[in-house]
Formats: structure tokens, C-alpha cells, sequence
């Protein structure tokens, strides 16, 4: 075994106390239960690929240690497993995995079928294994690793895509607050970049996800969630061991087997739940500003989208609205009716969404404050006062969302907005952030437990409750609630977006590999403020800001109060043609994103994908953070320093067009390529039929368009490549029910011939409007091409045909 140091980040466990022994074991309907030390030790397959180990406290174990969890096991069959008893270990074998625990010393082993490792416990500077040690309410545990191994996710995290050589703290965190800085600059060199807020190593962020992988030399890779949402440290900057710390809490931690990302990431996102389907004008473009807008200056931002051509979805309304900051009111001096601008707003196809703070100012007037306060609905301290913070509008209390009946109530409120017309709800300021005031005295479930133990949920219990209000009065539409914070689970319920950011070069590389980790750790619907939100972005800047972002899955302009202006034409025409284009790119891709999001609804993959999420055997790709997959066939490379003109990227395995010029390239090789300012690299996967809609429409509302283009970029060597589409009504949950029509591609090459095989599942949508589709040839250019039996000449390379949802069959020869 490899020692271990003494620390774990920043925490100190050299007082920690390991538990030494396994005594009687016993089977149980999933594992064995078995005593160690002076607690006990549960073992269970939950999957054949999934375990779980769970350590009592004071002999009792909590079943319920957090909200992230969602599956009912009590509907999963029990995986077949076997148990061997020696005398010195217990061995449980299912057809995916082997755990081997030590009986004198405990030790935890756990190997895949193969025989490759999983896990292995490592000494402690004591010389001890450290499987699993204690002081007071923390648990600490030490593992091994390689040199070379890399590790992925954490969710919100700084800093480069693969996590070796760092150590982490798991605390939503109101970043750029000074108190946020203050409390983590704490124990560090003043010289560290972590202890500034801004800067891209600063750590801890808004969302804590305690489950990462751990990816051998060999390219295989295991994963570890561990459900406690108490502060937690992370350490994966010793060479051959990691560790991690929990300041309170039980340990319960899910080991999944892989060997593949992917079968990890389904596991994860099947066990904490699936992304919510967004309705499809949650994925267009969304136009955000802190600014004190009065009601017409909204209708003007709308009419000048509209007349510059810029398309656009929604129109958000950040603090400003408010009464005083008074959450869930109106400014009525500045929004004299709101429910006669949403109506506006939807003549010009806006659609409007209003941000919702947990912090309801303490004020014996507002309504609101009364009805939480008689009903017990806020949190409390130990002394059962209520809990005071300071945000934004001055002495605050919270919400205790631990209790249904809260949640019930807020959701209520969120309701009652949408009954207005708002069409979606923005959680801020839900880490809990409580401003001058630390946030420790607030307890929850009426003040009986401490506020360490759901700090961390905070986000995802208001959401949830946001999320349940919406449906209880609008069961039939999809939500969309966007948080700052948030947890594991968090998918379920809402989007996320990256937080407060800088105009800087450096904060849009950043948002690359956050955002990937982001979507390896369960979270796909994410994206960053484009341009940047606190300070003066500048035009080369915004330009490049927005061609990335308009290429990743959530897509967002938001400044801050008293900067210069970045919308669209902020910049100059040359900046606004460039920005317009890149929405206009976005635009046209919908149908091929809402088919990405599908994917995700479906396995759990991201939409916005690290390379070595698809190429985890390449060494190359566990390092490359600059560039990444939007869905499973385009490749994105965007440009993230200030006067370049030209990109070095990394093309994977296959063949690779050039999305503007057809250029074919061979993959496993870096290339140079040429980015002027008014071009962001983009690559499709060879094979590939990448469906986009024939035009830029203003917005999504109400465009159900009568044709289809499908680009066909053919395969470069024989074989046989899928891709496909997806197609709803974008605003339901009926295509559940099949009001949807799926269409798998089957692209076959042998030799010179190209056949496209279109099969076709779902009953169709009362909105379906498509007549026809257009294919387009890109990297061939055969004269005619064979149509369901029919020979058709090419024009321009493209050929137009009826189709209203059927099958059919292409064929040509290159």
C-alpha cells in the first residue's frame, strides 16, 4: 500500500483515527452487514455494475443522507452476487465487480471482473490502511493511484479538466462576495491564486457534486459518489494516493464499475435522476442585463431584436422589478402591468422570465414575510429565533425548504408568476448566500438540524419546490428554472449557469472545462454569461464569447449594473454581424440540439462534451480542456486569445470536415487552422447527418417549419455510422407517450456506394408541419442519387423530396 500524507487539502488528519477491524458478518438481501469497530458496515449491489458501502454513526444508519438520490430500490431487482468468507477477508463477487475487505486490518479493494482495480486503500501517515478513520463528526479515507492517472469531475470546479494535482473544497460559495474570498483565502499563501475570487484556480464555486472519476493509464475508469453534502475535501495532489474528508455526515458512497465514461455517467444520472426535458426555447438565445428597466424600455429591447434581425427567445428581468427586493413583487412605478407586457413580449415572440431570490426581507408589512413567519416556514437558529441575513433587501430570512410544507408554499408563489405569464423562474443567491452575516446559525427542519447538513442542497430543495409549484399548476408544460447553486440531482430540476463572472480572456477558456465537468457530473444544461458580468467587456472579446457560446447548451448574455452596454449591437456593425451569425449558426443547429438533449433525457451523456468523454483510451484527450463535442458529431474549438487569427487543435480518431469548406482530415493529429475574427473552428465527424432547420427564424415560438435540411458528411472509409433526430412538439411531456417522431440514420459505405437508411418510431405531433426534406452532399458529388427506389438529379449537390415523417432509403455512388 502507498502512505498517504497527513492532510487532506487543507484539513488536518493526523488525529483521525482509522477503524481497524471486521468482526461478524451476516448476509443480507443485497450484501452483508457486518460489525467494524464499534459501528457497522453495510455492503450492497445496488446494479451489477453499481455498489454501495455505507459506515454507521452511534450504530445507526441514515438511510436518507441527502436529496440527490432518487431512484426507489425498492424496485431494483437484486443483482446476482456470490459471498466467500476466509480469515482474513470477505470477497463478493457480482459478474461486473470483486470487493475484497480486509478483516484485521479493514481494508477496501474492489476490482472489475477483468481484474483491473477500481479502488485500493493506502496507508495513512501512520502506517495504517486508512479505508475509513474518524475525529468527532469528520470521516476521512485514503486511496491509491498512479502518477499518471487522471481525474474528472467535481462538478463547479476552477481550473484545468483533469483534477490530478489539486485539492478541493466542496461548499456552494457566493464567489465574488467578500466574504466568500475571505473565508478560503484562510491557511493559504497570500501569493496562491486560489485565494483571489477572480481568478481561474479560486476554489470552492457555487456547486458541489461530491462524484468524480478516476481514470487509470490504461484508459479505464471507475467512479465514486459520495451522497453527504457536508463540507468536503478533496485531494488529488499527492502523486500515488487521494483523499477525501467530510466534516460531518454519515458515509454512504456509490462505487460504479465503468470501465467507460459513458457507462459511469448513465449509472450516475439513473441513481440521481435524468435531466428535466427543456422546453425548445430554453435552448435558444436569451438576452439578460442587471439594469433598472422600466416596462417600454423591455418592449424596445424586444422591437430592436427584432428589427437588427437578432434572434432571440427571451427577455429576462433581473432584482431591479422588484418592490424594494421584495421577492415575488412588481416595482409598479416601473412595471406598471406586467401581465400587459407579457403580452406584448409574445407578439414580438419573447417570451419573459424574472429572477427569484430565497431571501425574503424581514419586514412586518410585506405580506409575504407574514405568511412565511406565521406558518413557522422560515429557519431558525438553535434557540429557535428566527435566522437574520443581509442581502438585497437588508435583514433577510430564508426559507427552511427541508419541509414539504415549504416547499409546497414557495412553489405556490412560483405558480402564481407563471399564471402572470413568466414563462420561467432564475434561482440567484441560493448557495445560501447571506451576505455580511455568516450563514452558520441557520438550521433547518425547524431548527433541529444543523445548517452543515443541507447548506449544500439549499439550491436544489428550492428548485425542487420551484419545479413542483410549476407543474402542480401547469402539469403539462415543461418548466425551466435556471440556479446559481446547486448539488448533486440538481439536473432534475433545473439548469445551471456558471455564476458571476469577468470580461476576460481567461474566464472564457475557463468556462470551457468547467462547463464539461459540469456535464460529466450529471449537470448537461449549462452555460456561462456571455461577454462576462462584472466589469467592461470589450468587441473582440464579446465576439469570440458569443461564437463559443452559441455553440454550448445553454446560451446567455448577462452584465452587470453600471457597465457599457453588451448587446448584440453594443459593439458596432462589424461585432453585430459577427454575433448575429453566431446566433444564426445556433439557430439553424436546433434540431440538431434538441436531438442532443434527447441523448442526455436517455443515457445521461452531456451535451457539451470533454473529448475524452467519447475518447477515453486516447492519452491525449484526458488533458485537452480547450476544445470540446457539442452532441455526439461536431467539434468545437473556439478562440480564447485576444488577436488571434489561427488555432491549434487536437482531432481525434475518424475523419473530420471542416464546417465551412468541406475539408477532409484525418484524425489522431493536431492541426493548424485558420480563425479570423468572424470564424469559430468547427469540425463534423465524418458519417455524420446533421439535421438543421432551413432558415433563421426569429424566435422558437410557434416555428414548426415545413422542411428540413439533412447534411450528410460522407464516411471516408467503409462502415457503418448512425446518427439522429428527434422531433416534438418542444413544449410537452407528450412525446413520452410517442407525440414525437425519432428518425435513426443508418449511413453504409462499401467501396464507391453510400447508402442512408431512414427508419422512423413515434405516432407525430398535432404541430408537425414538415412536407419535405432537403439532403445535402458534403465531401462527394455524385450526379443523381437513388430515392426510395426513384433516380433524382442533384442540384447544387442537394436534392429536395416529399417526406412527411416516413422512412426512406438513399443511395449513391462517389
Amino acid at each position: 500500500m502507498t502512505q498517504a500524507p497527513a492532510r487532506i487539502g487543507l484539513t488536518d488528519t493526523r488525529y483521525f483515527t482509522p477503524f481497524s477491524r471486521l468482526g461478524a458478518v451476516q448476509p443480507i438481501e443485497r450484501g452483508i452487514l457486518a460489525a467494524l469497530d464499534h459501528e457497522w458496515l453495510r455492503v450492497e449491489w445496488i446494479r451489477e455494475d453499481i455498489v454501495r458501502f455505507k459506515i454507521s454513526r452511534g450504530g445507526r444508519f441514515d438511510e436518507h443522507p441527502t436529496y440527490a438520490v432518487c431512484i426507489d430500490l425498492t424496485t431494483v431487482p437484486v443483482p446476482s452476487f456470490t459471498l466467500t468468507e476466509t480469515d482474513t477477508s470477505l470477497i463478493l463477487r457480482s459478474t461486473r465487480l470483486e470487493i475484497i475487505i480486509g478483516r484485521d486490518p479493514f481494508t477496501l479493494t474492489v476490482r472489475r471482473s477483468d481484474n483491473s482495480l477500481v479502488l485500493n486503500t493506502a496507508t495513512g501517515h501512520d502506517g495504517r490502511p486508512w479505508a475509513y478513520a474518524t475525529l468527532n463528526d469528520a470521516f476521512a479515507f485514503h486511496r491509491v493511484c498512479a502518477r499518471d492517472d487522471a481525474f474528472l469531475g467535481l462538478g463547479e470546479k476552477t481550473g484545468r479538466l483533469n483534477r490530478k494535482g489539486r485539492d478541493f473544497i466542496l461548499w456552494n460559495n457566493d464567489v465574488l462576495s467578500p466574504q466568500g474570498e475571505a473565508e478560503f483565502a484562510v491557511g493559504r499563501d497570500p501569493a496562491d491564486p486560489r485565494t483571489k475570487n477572480t481568478s481561474t484556480e479560486f476554489d470552492p464555486y457555487y456547486v458541489s457534486i461530491p462524484f468524480f472519476y478516476h481514470l487509470d493509464q490504461a484508459g479505464n475508469a471507475a467512479g465514486f459518489f459520495l451522497d453527504n453534502a457536508y463540507r468536503q475535501h478533496v485531494d488529488f495532489s499527492p502523486a500515488e494516493t487521494y483523499g477525501v474528508c467530510a466534516l460531518g455526515g454519515q458515509y454512504t458512497e456509490y462505487v460504479f464499475a465503468g470501465p467507460r465514461i459513458a457507462d459511469i455517467l448513465e449509472g450516475f444520472t439513473w441513481l440521481t435522476g435524468r435531466l428535466a426535458p427543456p422546453p425548445i426555447w430554453a435552448l435558444g438565445y436569451h438576452q439578460c442585463r442587471w439594469h433598472r428597466y422600466r416596462q417600454e424600455d423591455v418592449v424596445a429591447l424586444a422591437v430592436r431584436h427584432r428589427e437588427r434581425r437578432i434572434p432571440c427567445d427571451t427577455l429576462w428581468l433581473d432584482i431591479e422589478h422588484m418592490d424594494g427586493y421584495r421577492v415575488f413583487t412588481w416595482n409598479h412605478e416601473l412595471f406598471p402591468d406586467p401581465a400587459a407586457l407579457v403580452q406584448q413580449l409574445q407578439q414580438y415572440g419573447f417570451r419573459l422570465i424574472t429572477i427569484v431570490d430565497p431571501g425574503v426581507k424581514l419586514d412586518p408589512d410585506f405580506a409575504l414575510f407574514r405568511e412565511g413567519q406565521a406558518h413557522n416556514f422560515f429557519c431558525r437558529t438553535a434557540s429557535g429565533e428566527l435566522y437574520i441575513g443581509q442581502v438585497w433587501p437588508g435583514r433577510t430570512v430564508f426559507p427552511d425548504f427541508v419541509k414539504p410544507e415549504v416547499r409546497a408554499w414557495w412553489g405556490q408563489q412560483n405558480a402564481n408568476l407563471a399564471r402572470l405569464g413568466v414563462a420561467g423562474i432564475w434561482n440567484d443567491m441560493n448557495e445560501p448566500a447571506t451576505g455580511d452575516i455568516p450563514p452558520y446559525a441557520m438550521r433547518f427542519n425547524g431548527g433541529q438540524e444543523p445548517h452543515e447538513r443541507y447548506h449544500n442542497q439549499y439550491a436544489l430543495l428550492m428548485a425542487m419546490a420551484t419545479v413542483e409549484g410549476l407543474q402542480a399548476a401547469f402539469p403539462d408544460q415543461r418548466t425551466f428554472v435556471l440556479s446559481r447553486a446547486g448539488f448533486a440531482g440538481i439536473q432534475r430540476y433545473a439548469a445551471n449557469w456558471m455564476g458571476d463572472n469577468c470580461p476576460r480572456w481567461d474566464h472564457l477558456w475557463m468556462s470551457m472545462p468547467m462547463a464539461m465537468e459540469m456535464g460529466l457530473s450529471g449537470q448537461a444544461f449549462i452555460g456561462a454569461d456571455i461577454g462576462g458580468f462584472a466589469g467592461d467587456t470589450q468587441p473582440e472579446l464579446f465576439a469570440r464569447w458569443m461564437q463559443c457560446a452559441a455553440l454550448t447548451p445553454f446560451c446567455r448574455n448577462h452584465s452587470a449594473y453600471g457597465h457599457v452596454d453588451q448587446y448584440v449591437w453594443s459593439f458596432g456593425p462589424a461585432i453585430e454581424q459577427i454575433a448575429r451569425a453566431a446566433l444564426e449558426l445556433r439557430y439553424r443547429l436546433i434540431p440538431y440540439l434538441v436531438t442532443a438533449f434527447m441523448h442526455t433525457l436517455e443515457t445521461g451523456e452531456p451535451v457539451q462534451q470533454p473529448l475524452v468523454f467519447a475518447y477515453q483510451t486516447d492519452r491525449l484527450t484526458r488533458d485537452i480542456d480547450d476544445q470540446f463535442l457539442l452532441g455526439r458529431d461536431l467539434l468545437v474549438a473556439p478562440v480564447y486569445a485576444p488577436g488571434a487569427v489561427a488555432r491549434q487543435l487536437y482531432l481525434p480518431a475518424g475523419a473530420w470536415y471542416d464546417w465551412y469548406s468541406d475539408e477532409q482530415f484525418t484524425g489522431e493529429q493536431f492541426i493548424s487552422i485558420a480563425a479570423p475574427l468572424n470564424r469559430i473552428p468547427l469540425f463534423v465527424r465524418a458519417g455524420a447527418v446533421i439535421p438543421l432547420w432551413p432558415e433563421v427564424p426569429p424566435s422558437t415560438m410557434n416555428y414548426y417549419p415545413r422542411t428540413l435540411e439533412l447534411h450528410l458528411f460522407v464516411p471516408t472509409h467503409d462502415g457503418v455510422y448512425t446518427s439522429d433526430l428527434h422531433e416534438d412538439d418542444g413544449l410537452t411531456f407528450r412525446f413520452a407517450q410517442g407525440a414525437c417522431y425519432r428518425t435513426t440514420f443508418r449511413i453504409e459505405r462499401r467501396g464507391q456506394q453510400v447508402t442512408v437508411t431512414a427508419t422512423v418510431r413515434g405516432d407525430g405531433f398535432r404541430e408537425f408541419a414538415r412536407e419535405t426534406l432537403t439532403l445535402v452532399i458534403h465531401g462527394a458529388t455524385p450526379a443523381a442519387l437513388v430515392v426510395n427506389g426513384m433516380t433524382q438529379p442533384l442540384v447544387a449537390n442537394q436534392l429536395t423530396f416529399a417526406n412527411r415523417g416516413q422512412g426512406f432509403t438513399v443511395s449513391f455512388t462517389v
